[in-house]
């Protein structure tokens, strides 16, 4: 056809009950002889652009003729008025073609009416399907016409969709409206191998990281190598996100396929992660909440949570904390869903994993079950706590090369988990609710090794002595026998020696560690003092008394500048502030001797008063009672014995 068309549409008053009002015409210049309705469109076309193209539509519009041809050889035979009304009417209904249920509605029928008109149509990955679909079941093949819809549209999809890993996804979104069409026709699972082909060749160190994290993390000197790290970041958040608009069904094959082509772990947590954070409300605290249009029934949300959890990788997850952030996320879905006992313990479990990357606003899961009086979930991080202990044991038996990294690597993570629990600890110390049994049994759990200093747990004990003061004495010192006061810095043995929420038996032993340390602590001051700039050609005489060596250790150092001019100017000050701080151990050593000696005076005064006979008299009931077996005079800062560094603490909870 020679003659240049115009395409229009326009609305039309409602001329069928079937119709919309929604009409579309094919201006030529020519009359339409033919009406295809699809859907709420009617469209006024020409028999003879449709015929030369399909062969469904030839085969109809002959019928009709057919039908047509016998209604006027009756008409001519019987003949009369009435008769030639009753023509019109019957030649209107045969010129009318209705196509049900029309793969892609009205829209696909449209481009393929233009095809068919021989205007060009730009095809994309959202409607080739559509298109490959409409040819079919009008029978647009290469055998009734040369380069028809049919060849048209797979040559687009070999040679283009299916070459490219986000219009593969797009694509196999688009066959979700077009089922169980596109399932026999096998683009679905032309494009469910598409993808997973092309995500196994994708960069695994872009997987699992937000795209600022992974281009500010990316080590480069050059401003377009940055610009490439986000462009590279931001196409792998893309195609996550084009993951997102799949429906459930098709993103479990997705899934199947990928992990039947051992696709790397990180990838597969990726696309779980992005697609969880779709559909599954508050699955990340600081997101928002996800649009009323695609949160999903409580039974699709189930499925959705179990299909995450039994997809999860065994392996460990990468470096990034937004796994173990998704991971939590659905451990409070799961509790709020009510899930299955081993479908939790299997999160439980992959969380434990790697519980050293979690943060503390992590491990604040609230309490769903009226079985639980506390406001979080303790015994759920408990078992967290066990699963990572259980772990580390089972990789420290293991022989492997390069064990002393891999102990390395251990001991980091069991520090960040002690730290981690500390704070935990402190956060839960003040419900009221908690049991001393369970505070202790948490806090107990982890081995010594976990805590290079006690301040944090003693910060929670001391949280929780607060919100409990109502508990009985035996627990209080069961529960401050937790820590350990040769770990504890000197400034929290100074918080403990003055906090009246402590027994008794504790605040003795805080005292005498402090001593210690404070007496450490000067000798070592006092012992870098001597080897200060301008004064290494002075002898020191180590039998001089300690204040005589401090002063003669100051004027030497406030002389020399006198000599050496401005350059020792920072040494001075330096200096003075040194002087300052040995003031200052000074005066709280001499502090604590007072105390220390007061409390002996005390004892010896109890001791002799005591009644005859009594197997020790009050000292011994005193003592008991205190728990201090070592002599009174340990406080007495001219002591030089070493006192025997701490046993195990499990051992000393078993005495």
């Amino acid at each position: 056809m020679g003659v240049s068309q115009k395409l229009s549409s326009e609305k039309m008053a409602a001329e069928k009950p079937s119709s919309m009002g929604q009409a579309w015409f094919c201006t030529t210049g020519l009359p339409s002889d033919v009406v295809i309705e699809v859907d709420d469109m009617t469209f006024h076309l020409h028999k003879f652009p449709l015929m030369s193209k399909s062969r469904k539509l030839h085969e109809l519009i002959t019928k009709q003729e057919t039908e047509l041809t016998r209604i006027q050889a009756t008409s001519e035979t019987t003949g009369g008025e009435d008769d030639g009304e009753e023509e019109i009417e019957e030649e209107e209904r045969y010129r009318h073609i209705t196509l049900p249920e029309f793969p892609g509605g009205s829209v696909t029928f449209e481009f393929a009416a233009k095809f068919c008109y021989g205007v060009k149509i730009e095809l994309s990955s959202s409607n080739v399907v559509p298109l490959r679909c409409a040819g079919e079941v009008l029978e647009m093949t290469e055998e009734y016409s040369d380069d028809n819809l049919i060849s048209r549209t797979e040559s687009f999809l070999s040679q283009s969709v299916l070459k490219s890993l986000k219009d593969s996804i797009k694509t196999l979104k688009s066959c979700e409206r077009l089922m169980p069409l596109a399932e026999t026709l096998g683009i679905v699972q032309r494009c469910i191998d598409s993808i997973a082909a092309r995500a196994s060749s994708a960069d695994p160190s872009l997987f699992g990281w937000p795209v600022d994290e992974r281009a500010g993390n990316e080590r480069t000197s050059s401003n377009g190598g940055r610009r490439k790290a986000t462009a590279r970041a931001a196409g792998a958040d893309s195609w996550f996100e084009e993951l997102g608009l799949l429906s459930l069904p098709l993103f479990k094959r997705l899934l199947f396929a990928m992990k039947a082509r051992d696709l790397s772990p990180e990838i597969i947590e990726s696309c779980l992660i992005y697609y969880g954070k779709k559909y599954m409300p508050g699955i990340f605290r600081s997101n928002g909440e996800p649009s009323s249009s695609t949160i999903p029934s409580e039974n699709e949300q189930k499925e959705l949570l179990e299909t995450i959890i039994a997809n999860l990788p065994i392996e460990k997850s990468s470096k990034s904390s937004t796994t173990t952030r998704f991971l939590f996320g659905l451990l409070r879905t799961a509790n709020i869903s009510n899930a299955s006992v081993a479908c939790r313990g299997a999160l439980e479990r992959k969380i434990g994993s790697q519980l050293e990357q979690a943060t503390l606003d992590d491990l604040l899961i609230p309490s769903y079950s009226y079985l639980n009086e506390t406001l979080y979930d303790v015994d759920c991080i408990e078992r967290i706590l066990g699963y990572f202990l259980d772990g580390v044991e089972v990789k420290s038996t293991k022989r492997t090369e390069g064990e002393d990294e891999n102990s390395s690597i251990r001991s980091a993570a069991m520090m960040l988990v002690g730290k981690l629990i500390d704070g935990y600890l402190s956060e839960i110390a003040s419900d009221a609710n908690l049991k001393p049994e369970k505070f202790f049994e948490l806090a107990v759990a982890l081995p010594d090794h976990a805590r290079l200093f006690d301040d944090g747990l003693y910060r929670a004990i001391d949280i929780y002595l607060k919100a409990h003061p109502w508990i009985r004495e035996a627990e209080r010192e069961r529960i401050c026998a937790l820590m350990d006061c040769q770990k504890l810095t000197l400034e929290a043995c100074t918080h403990a020696t003055q906090n009246e929420r402590l027994p008794l038996r504790a605040v003795v032993q805080v005292l005498f560690f402090e001593q210690l340390q404070l007496r450490h602590a000067i000798a070592g001051t006092l012992a870098s003092a001597e080897v200060l700039p301008g004064d290494h050609g002075r002898p020191s005489n180590p039998r001089h008394e300690e204040h005589e060596e401090e002063e003669a250790d100051v004027k030497t150092v406030v002389i020399a500048p006198q000599a050496q001019g401005s350059s020792n100017t920072r040494t001075v000050k330096e200096n003075k502030v040194l002087r300052v701080d040995i003031d200052s151990m000074r005066s709280r050593v001499h502090e604590l001797e007072r105390e220390c000696s007061t409390m002996k005076n005390a004892i010896e005064k109890i001791d002799k008063l005591g009644p005859p006979g009594g197997g020790g008299g009050w000292r011994s009931s005193l003592t008991k009672k205190l728990g201090c077996k070592f002599k009174t005079q340990v406080c007495d800062s001219h002591e030089r014995s070493v006192v025997e560094s701490r046993k195990g603490r499990n051992h000393h909870h078993q005495q």
